[in-house]
């Protein structure tokens, strides 16, 4: 009877919780209490993705949503297109009649092919997260250290010149990272990413950037395109959240976060966009409901941490 070596069961990251020296692993219950600003026990975070895709085949990785018909792949490209020519300006005119702010995650090629988009964005106090260069930057291990600053860098550089502002957060295409992606991210300057989705509040990694969690399961693309569920229980779906989570930070006695995240070619559709206004107009009317845009939890959290 052969067993496994001591290499799988021995090796020096093994520790509570993930095997490795990224950040010091907690349960959110152990954590000391936070609390919003005004006392409310939810901060909801409206996380939208503005995504260009070129036309050119993408490399061996494809992001969720990416061309998948054979080469030139019109019907995706243009209705990807969609949601930055039509979409979008739907979700800006619900932010705007609910009175909420939210964060952008926009890629680079976004910033520069979009002026009047950016503008809009901006003027109505919105924040804009870097989110790489295009739909082709992703990130994996092959990549290596010295690609992967130059893909960071060069988002970076293009983001700040066609917005005027350097980004504080950083949104990975399809949340891929390196093993050496938070310690470029830090070097570059970021606050935050949005890649980790271990949690429900923000947390510290060992390099001093902090991980503002964008769960994947509360976006429209799971829930709609995945799951092929209707804008409906997309809305149900969020209700039931927040309710939740309302009934959880009274127990706790702590703050508790709500990341949503949309994407304009799915939720601005006329037949969906009608399921975001009905969300804002209600959790705008709930006293237990902070909007802030990502870089204002962070703030938030850091004022506590």
């Amino acid at each position: 009877m052969s067993t496994l070596p001591d290499s799988y069961t021995q090796y020096p990251n093994r520790r509570e919780g993930y095997d490795h020296g990224l950040y010091e692993w907690s349960n959110i219950h152990n954590r000391k209490p936070i609390k919003w600003p005004g006392e409310k026990p939810i901060a909801v975070w409206l996380c939208v993705s503005l995504e260009w895709f070129p036309i050119t085949p993408s490399g061996p990785f494809k992001a969720p949503g990416h061309m998948v018909t054979p080469y030139p792949d019109y019907r995706h490209y243009t209705s990807r297109d969609y949601g930055n020519r039509v979409g979008v300006w739907r979700m800006l005119d619900a932010f705007a009649d609910a009175g909420v702010k939210a964060s952008f995650a926009a890629n680079a090629a976004i910033a520069e092919r979009y002026p009047e988009l950016i503008e809009a964005i901006q003027s109505a106090g919105h924040e804009i997260i870097a989110h790489s260069t295009d739909m082709n930057g992703t990130i994996d291990a092959t990549l290596g250290e010295e690609t992967e600053r130059a893909l960071v860098a060069d988002a970076m550089h293009r983001m700040e010149a066609a917005t005027g502002v350097r980004p504080k957060g950083w949104l990975s295409i399809a949340r891929q990272q390196s093993f050496h992606t938070l310690d470029i991210l830090k070097d570059e300057g970021l606050t935050y990413c949005c890649d980790w989705v271990n949690d429900e509040l923000p947390y510290r990694f060992n390099n001093g950037l902090i991980d503002l969690p964008l769960n994947h399961e509360l976006s429209d693309r799971t829930i709609i395109t995945v799951q092929q569920k209707s804008a409906d229980s997309w809305l149900e779906s969020m209700h039931d959240a927040a309710d939740w989570l309302t009934k959880e930070a009274a127990g706790a006695g702590s703050g508790r976060m709500l990341p949503i995240h949309l994407t304009p070619y799915i939720m601005g559709l006329p037949y969906r966009i009608g399921a975001l206004e009905a969300l804002l107009s209600n959790f705008a009317k709930r006293d237990e409901v902070w909007f802030a845009r990502g870089d204002e939890i962070v703030a938030a959290w850091e004022d506590q941490e």
